[in-house]
């Protein structure tokens, strides 16, 4: 018994590029990614009434266990006092941070922040139009 193969005429380097085509564009994603670092939040303060007269820092350690070394944070106020107010006295909320301990960023709530109002911090550096 005789068996006729039929080969095609197919060259042989094509099918080898078309497996080669996903490594060709993962090497070039991780090129066009290599000068991007990822910068990181590292809290420096984080204050609930500081207007009030409350201590500076008071929330540093909760707002540092919640965002150090995140690139973006959404920090929720915790609910120490219903309403942000104590006695009278609407109170803000401020945290303070560095990027890598670089950059000193700083951003708040108006007073009458209260549980559950949050503050988004970031090191997220801005590509877009403009720069």
């Amino acid at each position: 018994m005789t068996v006729n193969r039929h080969t095609e005429n197919r060259p042989a380097f094509s099918s080898g590029i078309v497996r080669c085509i996903p490594v060709i564009l993962g090497v070039f994603l991780l090129a066009a990614n290599a000068g991007t670092e990822e910068r990181t939040i590292t809290i420096v303060s984080g204050t609930y009434g500081d207007n009030c007269g409350a201590p500076r820092g008071n929330l540093t350690r909760d707002v540092a266990r919640h965002c150090n070394g995140r690139s973006t944070c959404g920090y929720s106020v915790p609910g120490l006092h219903k309403g942000g107010m104590t006695m009278g006295c609407q109170r803000d909320f401020l945290a303070e941070w560095h990027c890598d301990n670089a950059e000193f960023h700083s951003a708040a709530l108006s007073p009458g922040a209260k549980s559950g109002d949050t503050l988004m911090l970031g090191c997220v550096e801005s590509r877009g139009a403009g720069k």
